[in-house]
């Protein structure tokens, strides 16, 4: 089983993430986390990588309703992506929230992670238009 979904966009990381935020919107997800992953490694250990972060996506009304089904299934949210630089180009790589929220044994929190998958699904396909 996939862990990932991802689409490689052929644009400069900045474009590519607001790319990514114009769409995601429009799909009523918003970015609630961003975790600069270069800065990290610069800053704690001097190593020097291409521009790469963690987003953290979130619909609140999906993440009201696996709260209000299995509280602790909240150490599974938000939904993940990453963005890399990658040989001139900027990948998108976001969680598959199937398997993840699958963790919770919960049916209405596997629904939503369907739900989820489905809207995320989407959003990869227009931004590879």
């Amino acid at each position: 089983m996939s862990y990932e979904m991802n689409v490689t966009l052929d644009l400069p990381f900045d474009q590519a993430l607001e790319k990514v935020k114009q769409t995601l919107m429009a799909h009523h997800l918003g970015v609630v986390s961003d975790v600069d992953v270069q800065a990290i490694f610069k800053a704690k250990m001097g190593k020097e990588i291409p521009a790469y972060h963690i987003y953290g996506a979130c619909n609140p009304k999906l993440a009201d309703r696996v709260i209000g089904a299995e509280p602790n299934a909240g150490t599974l949210l938000p939904c993940n992506f990453v963005l890399y630089e990658k040989d001139g180009s900027t990948v998108v790589s976001f969680m598959d929230p199937v398997p993840v929220l699958g963790l919770a044994g919960n049916d209405e929190v596997s629904a939503v992670a369907a739900e989820a998958k489905e809207i995320l699904e989407k959003v990869i396909a227009e931004l590879k238009d």
